[in-house]
This record gives C-alpha cells, structure tokens and sequence, in this order.
C-alpha cells in the first residue's frame, strides 16, 4: 500500500487531472458503448493513456532530468487535442440534439438580433485576414505562456498554468456534452458561402479549411452540419484565452502586453468569424471563472497531498 501511494504522489496536479478525466470518458463509454462507434478501440486507448501518464510522472519524478520534463510538459498537447478528436465519436450519437435554437433565442433576446449579421455590415477582407490569423493561433497561446514561464525557470507557476489550460480544456469538454451546438456558420449562414460572404486576402482560406479539418469537416465534405464537431457551448477559444490572459497578468509575466491584445482580438473573432453566438462566449467567461476558482484549490490541495509547496501568485 505503501508503495501504491508512493507511485501515486508522483503525479503532478495536471497527470490527476488527466486520468481523472479518462476515467469519466471510460465510464461514459461504458454505459453508451452500444451507440460509440469504436468503443472498444477508445477503451483501449484510454488505458493506454493513463498508464502513460503514470509512467511519465514516475520517469520524471525518479530520472529528474530535462528530457523527463521536457516529455513530461509536451505529452499534454497531444493528449488534449486527442480528447476533442474522442469526443467527436461520442457527443452527437450519445445527447442526438442540438441546442442552437437555444443559443440563437437568448442571443436576440439579449442583442435584439444576431451578432455575427451585425458584424458582417462591418467586416473588410483585412480585418477578416487579422482576424483569421489571430484566431487560428489558439493552440500556440498556452503553450507560449508555458514556455515564457518555463525559460524563467518559474517551475511551479509553470506547472499551475499548464495545470489550469489543461483543467479548463476538459471543464469545456463537458460543457459540450451538456449543450451541443454546432454554430452560426451553418445555422445563420450558408457555411458554403463563407469565402464568398466573409472574403479574407490570402491565408483565410486556408486557415478555415486547416481548422474544418480539424473539425472534421475537410473541404469537399458533403453535409457538414451533420458531421462537424459538437464544440459551440461554451466557446473553449474564450474560456482558454481569458485563462491565458489571466494568468499572464497575476503571474506579472511580461508576456502580458501580448496575451492581452491578441486575446482581445481573437475572443471579437470568433463571433465575427461566425464561429460562436455571443452566449457562447459569455458561457466560456463563466466557466473560465469556475475553473480558475475551483482549479486554484484543486492544485494547492494535490501539492499538500504530495508534500510539495502551495501556489501563490505573490510568491510564484
């Protein structure tokens, strides 16, 4: 038993969270397994993920060197863009509703119309290009903080933010399985069209269909509404950013002066991309809220469990 635990305490706020995660997924899969497409592959998988990261904990905790750690950080980006891709099998066959109608009712309820018809009067195919581009950076803005944070070797700030990115992903996550949606581009818009109606300059078009893609929906790809990712409510671009930008400023980290315009820009993005409804984004500060709260004492309460040092901003 002694020994169990000992293996235990060598994983780090975010391995918990990631194997905590994995095992609701298994249990999901489970009960539903007669709707999942590939169920027993995912069941596989998902052991295989957390055996992983068992052992990457335990590596870096016994080896101690750069290239454990190293591994250790990176496996996380891998493994929550793997989760969205899982999910795909599973929100749609397992909740079969949309809930745009609802996103769209409480939109104009509180505008007095749609917002990404507001925004079109105002788009020109710069401010489309900037807007794209910014948008498309997402991904690269945890990581950038991780690193800024990492090359000042302030290891516990870093661990907490990488930590907080990767709670919020899989708070979001949940978010999706409990309202689905999948966006005003295909219920407000003519998805087809959008090249035509929202025009960038020269790398929009291209952005857009890296991100379908990823969204599995590559272009050529007959009724996308039907086959696109469930990822609308709460919009994860704005529950991330914000995290992001949270962190930049309470850490005092330089990097600040960039997170705060860029996020900015991209949070504006993803309504006038036609991405998200306004609701979507308020959903996403609320749960950006939730999670940075309840994250907080998450961490701190797994660093006492361990022996380790608490977190505080003042002292980070």
């Amino acid at each position: 038993m002694d020994q169990l635990k000992s293996f235990i305490y060598h994983l780090k706020a975010y391995d918990l969270v990631v194997i905590a995660f994995y095992i609701i997924l298994l249990l999901i899969i489970t009960v539903f397994h007669s709707r999942i497409s590939y169920w027993l592959i995912f069941i596989y998988i998902d052991f295989g993920i957390i055996i992983m990261t068992l052992m990457l904990a335990y590596g870096e905790e016994i080896y101690s060197t750069r290239f454990w750690r190293t591994i250790h950080y990176w496996y996380l980006v891998p493994i929550v863009y793997f989760t969205f891709k899982e999910l795909y099998y599973m929100i749609e066959p397992i909740r079969q509703t949309d809930y745009d109608w609802l996103f769209i009712k409480i939109d104009r309820f509180m505008l007095g119309g749609d917002p990404t018809k507001f925004l079109q009067s105002i788009a020109n195919p710069v401010f489309t290009e900037i807007l794209q581009i910014v948008y498309s950076s997402f991904y690269l803005l945890p990581i950038l903080l991780a690193l800024f944070l990492f090359r000042k070797k302030r290891y516990l700030a870093c661990d907490y933010a990488i930590f907080s990115v990767v709670f919020g992903f899989f708070v979001s996550y949940l978010g999706y399985f409990a309202l689905p949606g999948i966006g005003p581009r295909f219920t407000l818009h003519n998805f087809a069209h959008i090249n035509q109606e929202l025009p960038g300059l020269f790398l929009t078009k291209y952005l857009r269909n890296i991100i379908d893609t990823g969204e599995s929906i590559p272009p050529g790809t007959i009724n996308p509404a039907a086959l696109v990712q469930r990822d609308v409510f709460p919009s994860g671009h704005t529950m991330i950013t914000l995290i992001v930008m949270y962190l930049s400023v309470k850490l005092k980290s330089r990097s600040r002066f960039f997170f705060i315009p860029v996020g900015i820009l991209l949070i504006f993005a993803t309504v006038y991309l036609w991405y998200h409804y306004v609701i979507d984004l308020i959903g996403g500060a609320l749960f950006m809220i939730f999670s940075i709260w309840i994250g907080k004492h998450l961490f701190n309460w797994w660093q006492e469990v361990r022996g380790k040092e608490k977190f505080d901003y003042d002292k980070s």
